[in-house]
């Protein structure tokens, strides 16, 4: 059974335990930067949450350099220097490496330790490491104080070469593989579910594997759906997969049923590969997704009356549908943007003032091969 927290008509949702570090994400293209943003997959899940009105805690540890704003504050280790990321578009395929990009840690923070989270319960909670900071005791705490957890295996099976390069090891050799019959959802994309055995893992919770462009599937113990996509115009595939689980989670918290939760993911991973860096949302097109996920929570089964029923993972009736009309939703926000004038000050968000009059580049025309 669900503990909920009593809601009045105009207070948003809170129930989510969000644990990852922010990190500073910087982009190089032939040799040279071409931007640098807010990373990390806490800050675009958080920024998807955001989205959806649902309200959450973050625990995050930074440095004393860390230089963006953000909404909630991270813990700040005065010993220590935020996680960084050098992404390179340009080199190219190697071992454990991603085609359109190779990542390299350039700095690492403090890992989150359990007594860093907060002494209190949670309906859901994410654990969605970048840098190695998730730790087998931290992820431990967050199943006694979270009704059901949800992970990114990239906090899971990322290693690190001695320059940083990102390595992934097998599930198994994680140190975490003990744990997986204690959480609910476990996500991967299609390159990192090579590196466990999806039909072993699924007896123990669902797995859901990100196909970029060509959706995600879900997988439970009984049964496997394929979830349809939506077209995506990419600039960056950093954080799609992060956006995918924001969405993901935030439409079971508003009580969707899991194949339409998974529909919400794949729209959220959508948008974000338009962005370079941390996407803003049109502000129109959130409150339609949102009075769009109402309405199907309205006519369908709330995963939170019924989240261990087949009934939550098979398609519901009308699920078509609702991809259809999110759909909608993104063609009419995209008609509205195109109408209105152009701002010199929307790329300024992620680009550096001292790269402003360099050219935007196009990373990869296929989504989501990164998260």
């Amino acid at each position: 059974m669900v503990t909920t927290i009593p809601q009045t008509p105009n207070t948003p949702i809170q129930s989510v335990l969000i644990v990852g570090n922010y990190c500073h994400d910087v982009l190089l293209q032939g040799g040279a930067v071409v931007a640098e943003t807010l990373g990390g997959a806490a800050s675009f899940i958080s920024n998807v949450l955001t989205g959806l009105s649902v309200s959450f805690h973050l625990t995050s540890k930074v440095g004393v350099d860390f230089k963006y704003p953000v909404n909630h504050d991270p813990i700040v280790v005065p010993t220590s220097k935020t996680t960084v990321f050098h992404a390179y578009f340009d080199q190219g395929y190697s071992e454990n490496a991603h085609q359109d990009r190779v990542l390299k840690r350039v700095e690492v923070c403090d890992p989150i330790n359990p007594s860093d989270l907060p002494d209190r319960k949670f309906d859901f909670g994410m654990a969605v490491g970048v840098g190695g900071e998730i730790l087998p005791e931290t992820l431990e705490r967050m199943v006694e104080i979270c009704d059901a957890v949800f992970v990114d295996i990239q906090a899971l099976i990322r290693s690190f070469h001695e320059n940083g390069t990102v390595k992934l090891v097998r599930l198994k050799e994680s140190g975490f593989y003990h744990l997986l019959p204690r959480l609910k959802f476990l996500k991967a994309s299609s390159d990192e579910a090579l590196f466990m055995e999806v039909e072993e893992v699924r007896q123990w919770c669902c797995v859901v594997v990100t196909h970029g462009k060509d959706g995600c599937e879900v997988y439970w113990k009984d049964g496997e759906m394929k979830i349809a996509p939506f077209g995506a115009n990419q600039i960056d595939p950093t954080g799609a997969g992060d956006s995918f689980l924001g969405g993901f989670v935030g439409g079971l918290v508003h009580g969707l049923v899991v194949p339409d939760a998974a529909l919400v993911g794949n729209f959220f991973g959508s948008l974000t590969v338009a962005h370079i860096g941390l996407p803003k949302f049109d502000l129109r097109l959130l409150q339609r997704i949102k009075e769009e996920v109402q309405t199907r929570k309205v006519q369908g089964t709330c995963w939170l009356e019924r989240r261990d029923d087949e009934v939550s993972f098979t398609k519901p009736a009308g699920h078509d549908e609702f991809h259809a009309s999110l759909s909608s939703s993104k063609l009419v926000s995209a008609e509205c943007q195109r109408d209105l004038p152009r701002s010199p000050g929307s790329v300024e968000q992620v680009i550096r003032p001292q790269y402003k009059g360099q050219q935007k580049f196009l990373l990869n025309s296929v989504y989501d091969k990164s998260n």
